[in-house]
């Protein structure tokens, strides 16, 4: 029985990787801030779930005791999902720290302080997977998301090490890069042809972990159009509204 926790689990991409875990017969922990939405997940995945928190992940402080909770109540980590996160305003990060410091706690800081103890569980454990989503909006600075894409540019590189850091371990660091996806994170944002449904990208998500794959583009077509955009020298890109416009 694979031991599962959900980081984030009340966002509804989460609330999916684990109704597919849970499908496996999978026993899932979880830990998510909105009450509610905790509520009705738990009620639906019904005895898969083993134990939950009601929790905000930007209070670091407490990560560490968290991790500790679901490790014991599962009696180990099989698979490990870091998947809250948040876009923040762009625009307004740019004139008030205290935005653009809430972006980059959520998105970054908020992360690793819950990747340390994780890696330290598993590496003594010497198997498991730490699986966490992040953003093609960390591959190149754009000003409608620069502060958001910086902290996720920054979690890339850190799970880069990670994962070298844990290979000798036997345990699998997986980046799955997302690109826009029709969730209430982006209600507010037009939607287009790029935009993908939380339920498909799940699946991609877990297939992933079952592949072991380092790093991956969700959906994959977007590793050959990010390829593309990170190669456009910057005076050209400067000058392409449709990259470096608002």
């Amino acid at each position: 029985m694979t031991r599962v926790l959900v980081l984030g689990a009340t966002s509804a991409i989460a609330a999916q990787i684990a109704r597919r875990y849970a499908a496996r017969g999978s026993s899932l922990f979880l830990v998510g801030r909105a009450p509610d939405k905790l509520a009705r997940l738990r009620e639906q995945l019904g005895d898969a779930v083993v134990g939950h928190l009601e929790a905000d992940l930007d209070d670091t402080a407490g990560n560490a005791a968290r991790v500790d909770e679901a490790f014991h109540r599962l009696g180990g980590i099989d698979v490990a999902i870091i998947a809250h996160g948040l876009l923040g305003d762009q625009q307004a990060s740019e004139r008030d720290w205290q935005v653009a410091e809430q972006i980059l706690c959520t998105n970054l800081l908020s992360a690793v302080s819950l990747l340390i103890p994780l890696a330290n569980h598993l590496e003594h454990a010497r198997a498991g997977h730490i699986a966490v989503l992040s953003s093609v909006a960390g591959d190149r600075g754009r000003p409608r998301n620069f502060t958001y894409g910086a902290a996720k540019a920054g979690l890339n590189v850190y799970l880069q090490g990670l994962r070298s850091r844990l290979w000798p371990a036997g345990v699998g660091v997986h980046t799955f890069k997302l690109g826009p996806v029709d969730t209430p994170m982006t209600v507010d944002h037009r939607k287009n042809l790029l935009f993908s449904r939380a339920d498909v990208v799940a699946a991609q998500i877990v297939a992933g972990i079952d592949r072991d794959v380092a790093e991956a583009y969700v959906p994959a077509f977007w590793r050959p159009i990010l390829g593309v955009v990170r190669a456009i020298p910057e005076p050209v890109f400067q000058r392409v509204a449709a990259l470096a416009g608002r």
